[in-house]
């Protein structure tokens, strides 16, 4: 039996494409939360994107679009719930300090 939800809350396709590890284009993103040359916190319609990697660098951004272009070296990709990011006990900014 095939599963054929419709994972995309917003009607807009979430994808991904990864070149050689070095290019990551991302649809459906709805807010860059943060970022620098190691980490991007993306929202997407699915979830919290996390990315890390070395030399990260965000060459193309439309959120109107839901377009994320990042060049650098992909090394992890990991998704969270959006109730992950704002949190009882504090928030992103304090959690990632504990």
């Amino acid at each position: 039996m095939e599963d054929k939800r419709n994972f995309s809350r917003t009607g807009k396709p979430h994808n991904i494409t990864i070149e050689n590890r070095e290019r990551i284009s991302i649809s459906g993103v709805t807010n860059v939360v943060s970022f620098d040359e190691e980490t991007v916190i993306l929202e997407t319609d699915l979830g919290v994107l996390t990315i890390r990697g070395q030399g990260l660098h965000i060459n193309k951004l439309n959120l109107d679009d839901g377009q994320v272009s990042i060049d650098g070296e992909v090394i992890n990709l990991n998704y969270s719930d959006k109730s992950g990011l704002i949190g009882k006990s504090g928030g992103f900014i304090s959690r990632m300090f504990r």
